[in-house]
C-alpha cells in the first residue's frame, strides 16, 4: 500500500531508498572526517555522493576512478600553485589548459575511467582556487582534499557494498540468446523478423553492455565476450537485407542453430554453425558468429582474446569539448585577474565542474537547467543554515548536527521523477558552503555573494554548450554520420583493407549501432538513422569485395576496372556521392547471383547517405 501511495505521488521507492542509504552515508562521512581532524570535513560527504552506485561492481569501480582522478588533479594543482608566484597568469593558462585536456581525453573515454579522467582536471581546480590567498599552505590544503575523498570513498563503500544489488548478469545474457534466435531465424527465412527491428535490439542490448563490466576484470571479459557476439551478428543482418535467400542446407542449419540456443544449448549452436554451407562471404560471416558464440559460450570467459572490437571514439565532439572547456577557464581566469573580484576563484571552480563533467553528456545544455534548479535549492539551503541556525551552535558538532536535516532532504527530490535531476547537486553546493567553523566568519550579504557565484557556474556554462560548439543530440548525430563517412572512404581508400576487414568493421559496426540508439531518443529521426546506419554499412561491404576481386588473379579484366572505378568513387563519398551509384551498377551488371543482389542494394543505399556527405 505504501509503495503505491508513493507511486500515485511521483516518488520511486527503489531511488528513494538507495538516495536515502547515501545521505546518511554522507552525514557519516562528515562526522568521520571532522572527528579525524580534517579542516574540510564536507568534502568527505561530497564525495559519498559523487561515489554512491546502486550496483556492486559499479560501486567498487566508481570509488577507485574517484580517488586515482582526486589524487592526479590534486597532483596537478599543487604543481599551479607553486608555478603561480612567477606570474599569476601561469595559474589561469595552466588550468585551462589542464581542463581543457582533461576534458578532451575523458570524452574519448567510456564509464568510470571518463568520470576519473575529467575529474581529474577539476580537482585541480579545488586545489588551485579556494584558498589563492595563502599559496603557502597548498600542500596543507592538497593533503586535506585527498584524505577527505579518501574517508568518503571507504564510507560510500562500505555503506553500499552489502546492500548493493549485484547486476542482472543471467538476464542480460538470456536477452543476447533471445535476439540471436530470432537473428538466425530470420536468416533461414522461419520467422517474420524485420531487420530494422533486429538492428534496434543490437543497438539497445550494446548500449547496456558497459554497465555489467564495472568490478572485476571477469566481468570486462564477459562484457567484452557479449560485445563481439553483437558485432558478429551485425554483417549477417546485413546480408539478410535486400540479399538472395540463403541456400536451403544453410537455411536448415541456423534453424537448428537458434533451436539449440533456444534450449539455451550455445555449445550445440557453436558446433551446427561452425562448418555452413553457401559461397564463400556467407561462410565467413556464419563462421565468423560461431566464433564469436563459442567465446560468449564459456565459463567462466577465458582470457584468450575474442574476435576484436574496435569501439567508437568521438573524436569531433572530444575536441570540441576541450576546447570550449579550456577556452570558457582561460576567459573568465582572465577576467578574474583584471578585475580582482574576490569571488572570481569560487565562481571558476563551479564553472570548471560544469564546463567539464557534464560535457560527457548528450545533452548537457538540457542537464544545466536540472543543475541550476539544484544548486538554487542547495544555495538556499546552505544560506537559511548559515543565517538562522548556527548562530545557535557553541561547538563545530553542533553545527553538522544542525546540517543533517538539511542533508536529509535530498532523498525527497532523488526520489521524485520531477526533481531526481537535481538531488545530487543540491547536496554538493550544501556542503560546498557549509564548512564547519567556529567563530563564523561569514555575514548574509558574503553568503548571498557566494551563492551568485556558484549560480552563475551552470548559467556560463549553459551557455557556453549553447554557443560554442553547441551541443545537442542533432549534432552528436551528425558526427556519427560523418565518422562513419570518413571510415567508409578509408576503407575504399586503403589497399591493405582486406587485412584489416575485422578491426574497420568492428568500429563501423559499433559507430552504427551508436546512431541508431541516439536517434531513438530524437523524435523522427529513427527511421533515417536505421536507413542511414544500414546503407553505410552495406556500402562497406561493397568497398571490401571490390578489394576482394581487385586481389583475386582470376577476376576477369572488365570487372577488375569496374571494381577499381567503383572503389575510387566510394573512397570520395564524402565530397561526390552521386557518381558512386552508377560505378556500383556497372559493377553489380559484371556479377551474378548474391554478389550482383549486394552490390545493387548499396547502390540503392546511396539516396540514404548523400544528403549527410
Amino acid at each position: 500500500m505504501s509503495a503505491d501511495w508513493l507511486l500515485r505521488r511521483g516518488f520511486d521507492g527503489g531511488r528513494l531508498c538507495f538516495a536515502s542509504r547515501t545521505a546518511l552515508a554522507c552525514c557519516l562521512a562528515v562526522l568521520v572526517a571532522w572527528a579525524m581532524g580534517l579542516e574540510h570535513p564536507q568534502w568527505s560527504g561530497m564525495s559519498v555522493w559523487a561515489a554512491a552506485q546502486p550496483l556492486r561492481g559499479q560501486l567498487l569501480e566508481k570509488a577507485f576512478f574517484r580517488f586515482a582522478g582526486t589524487l592526479v588533479g590534486t597532483g596537478a594543482g599543487v604543481l599551479l600553485v607553486l608555478g603561480a608566484p612567477l606570474h599569476p597568469g601561469i595559474l589561469v593558462l595552466g588550468l585551462a589548459l589542464w581542463v581543457g585536456l582533461c576534458t578532451w581525453a575523458g570524452n574519448l573515454q567510456r564509464g568510470f575511467i571518463a568520470y576519473g579522467t575529467v575529474l581529474a582536471g577539476y580537482s585541480a581546480s579545488m586545489v588551485a582556487l579556494l584558498d589563492t590567498a595563502h599559496p603557502d599552505r597548498v600542500l596543507h590544503l592538497g593533503a586535506d582534499r585527498l584524505a577527505t575523498v579518501l574517508t568518503g570513498v571507504v564510507v560510500a563503500t562500505l555503506a553500499g557494498y552489502f546492500l548493493a544489488g549485484q547486476g542482472g548478469v543471467a538476464d542480460l545474457r538470456a536477452r543476447i540468446g533471445g535476439l540471436l534466435v530470432d537473428l538466425l531465424r530470420h536468416l533461414a527465412g522461419t520467422a517474420p523478423a524485420e531487420g530494422r527491428a533486429l538492428l534496434s535490439r543490437i543497438a539497445a542490448l550494446e548500449e547496456g553492455l558497459d554497465p555489467h563490466a564495472a568490478g572485476s576484470l571477469r566481468s570486462r571479459r564477459e562484457v567484452r565476450a557479449s560485445r563481439a557476439v553483437l558485432l558478429a551478428a551485425m554483417p549477417l543482418l546485413l546480408r539478410a537485407e535486400g540479399a538472395a535467400p540463403v541456400p536451403v542446407p544453410l537455411a536448415r542449419r541456423l534453424a537448428d542453430a537458434a533451436g539449440a540456443l533456444d534450449r539455451g544449448d550455445a555449445a550445440a549452436a557453436c558446433r551446427i554453425l561452425a562448418t555452413p554451407e553457401g559461397d564463400d562471404e556467407l561462410r565467413r560471416l556464419v563462421q565468423g558468429l560461431a566464433e564469436a558464440l563459442r567465446g560468449w559460450d564459456a565459463h567462466p570467459v577465458p582470457p584468450a582474446a575474442p574476435p576484436p572490437v574496435a569501439l567508437h571514439r568521438d573524436w569531433i565532439g572530444a575536441r570540441e569539448a576541450g576546447l570550449r572547456a579550456g577556452g570558457a577557464m582561460l576567459l573568465f581566469g582572465l577576467i578574474w585577474l583584471a578585475t580582482g573580484w574576490s569571488l572570481g576563484p569560487f565562481m571558476l571552480l563551479g564553472l570548471s565542474v560544469m564546463i567539464s563533467l557534464f560535457s560527457t553528456f548528450e545533452n548537457p545544455a538540457q542537464m544545466m537547467r536540472h543543475v541550476s534548479a539544484g544548486q538554487a535549492l542547495g544555495m538556499v539551503a546552505a544560506i537559511l543554515c548559515h543565517w538562522l541556525l548556527w548562530p545557535l551552535a557553541r561547538t563545530e558538532l553542533q553545527q553538522i548536527l544542525m546540517l543533517v536535516p538539511l542533508l536529509m532532504l535530498a532523498p525527497l527530490l532523488a526520489g521524485h521523477r520531477r526533481t531526481m535531476l537535481a538531488a545530487t547537486d543540491y547536496s554538493m553546493i550544501l556542503l560546498l558552503m557549509s564548512q564547519p567553523h567556529l567563530p563564523l566568519q561569514e555575514g548574509l550579504p558574503d553568503l548571498l555573494l557566494k551563492g551568485l557565484a556558484v549560480l552563475a557556474a551552470p548559467l556560463t556554462a549553459w551557455a557556453g554548450y549553447r554557443l560554442v560548439y553547441p551541443v545537442s543530440l542533432q549534432r552528436r548525430q551528425r558526427h556519427l554520420v560523418q565518422m562513419m563517412l570518413r571510415d567508409l572512404a578509408a576503407i575504399a581508400d586503403n589497399p591493405d583493407a582486406l587485412a584489416r576487414r575485422r578491426v574497420w568493421q568492428a568500429r563501423l559496426y559499433h559507430r552504427a549501432l551508436r546512431l541508431v540508439r541516439l536517434s531513438e531518443r530524437l523524435a523522427g529521426a529513427r527511421d533515417r538513422a536505421l536507413a542511414q546506419s544500414l546503407a553505410i554499412l552495406t556500402l562497406a561491404h561493397a568497398a571490401m569485395r571490390c578489394h576482394a576481386l581487385l586481389a583475386a588473379p582470376d577476376t576477369p579484366d572488365p570487372t577488375r576496372r569496374a571494381a577499381g572505378l567503383a572503389r575510387r568513387r566510394l573512397a570520395r563519398i564524402a565530397r561526390d556521392a552521386g557518381r558512386a551509384g552508377p560505378s556500383l551498377d556497372r559493377l553489380a551488371q559484371r556479377l551474378d547471383g548474391a554478389e550482383a543482389q549486394a552490390i545493387r542494394q548499396a547502390a540503392r543505399g546511396l539516396r540514404h547517405v548523400a544528403p549527410a556527405a
